[in-house]
């Protein structure tokens, strides 16, 4: 058997599945997660149900998307776990899950694909209203990132559009040697917690998504350059913001200011964009970089 086999089945790479197979570490995920009967609990990439198992023996009840078929295949006829799971095998990345909240709140949990894992964050993030709290295996790296804070290095796109809309909560560090087949970077579990009011509200969300994406494209530059095409020194300066700073050294509440001045100025952004890049191929740039930051 080679080491991308587990259970029988063969670790498909552009599924990226590394399945979990430690008894104490498993046991410790669900007790961070701690499921109880009769919440609405859905499960991102059950795979060979290494989660899927003692969470049902604690909520009797869990809904889980797979696009794997083999593996959604294993689960329908799974002599266990078969009638306490709803299976829905399709792509999370392109799921509404709004339609498994119509009567309770969702607890979203699972160990993601590391290959999708930031473009799925976004993706869950927009269905934050209907969901309570959400725990993911993810690449320690990218929940570095999602609980870094500014004048870090890891501080980001990531970090700011998690923040705004969540807590975060790093849970624990969990090693390469958890998984079959081993993957070569170190995982970590988070908690996200939707905040129930934010305190200083973005107009538009896809307006800070914009402005992290002008601002971390090319972090090394200062904020000066990195909004040349967005905003003019004058109009920094006018939002108290130090157009020689660089990206990491602005806080949230920053880019929310940023964010909402572009949404209520879109006129005074026409007239003091560069006069050699038009709005078209602002939004092109900002198209390549979040593209770039997806992969």
């Amino acid at each position: 058997m080679n080491s991308r086999t587990h259970l029988g089945h063969q670790a498909k790479k552009r599924f990226g599945q590394n399945f979990l197979h430690n008894d104490a570490v498993i046991s410790d995920i669900v007790d961070a997660i701690n499921p109880e009967p009769g919440e609405n609990l859905v499960e991102i990439g059950p795979g060979l149900g290494a989660l899927t198992e003692p969470v049902v023996e604690r909520a009797e009840k869990i809904s889980v998307v797979e696009l794997d078929r083999d593996l959604a295949h294993r689960l329908r006829h799974h002599p266990f776990l078969s009638p306490h799971l709803t299976i829905y095998e399709t792509d999370a990345l392109n799921f509404d899950f709004a339609q498994l909240a119509l009567e309770q709140p969702l607890r979203i949990f699972g160990n993601l694909p590391y290959n999708i894992s930031t473009p799925l964050i976004f993706h869950l993030l927009t269905f934050k209203d209907k969901v309570k709290d959400m725990h993911f295996m993810l690449q320690k790296e990218v929940v570095e990132r999602m609980a870094a804070g500014p004048d870090c290095k890891a501080y980001g796109r990531l970090s700011i559009m998690t923040q705004y809309q969540c807590q975060v909560f790093p849970v624990m560090e969990i090693g390469p040697e958890a998984f079959k087949p081993a993957p070569k970077v170190d995982s970590a579990i988070v908690r996200l917690v939707p905040h129930k009011t934010i305190s200083k509200p973005v107009k538009d969300i896809n307006a800070l998504n914009t402005v992290c994406l002008a601002a971390f494209n090319q972090r090394r530059k200062t904020i000066r350059n990195s909004f040349k095409k967005l905003l003019s020194v004058e109009q920094l300066e006018s939002l108290n913001i130090d157009a020689n700073l660089r990206p990491e050294n602005l806080s949230i509440d920053d880019y929310i200011k940023l964010a909402n001045f572009i949404v209520e100025n879109p006129a005074k952004i026409d007239e003091n964009a560069d006069s050699k890049l038009s709005r078209r191929a602002v939004k092109a740039a900002l198209q390549k970089a979040e593209a770039r930051s997806q992969k």
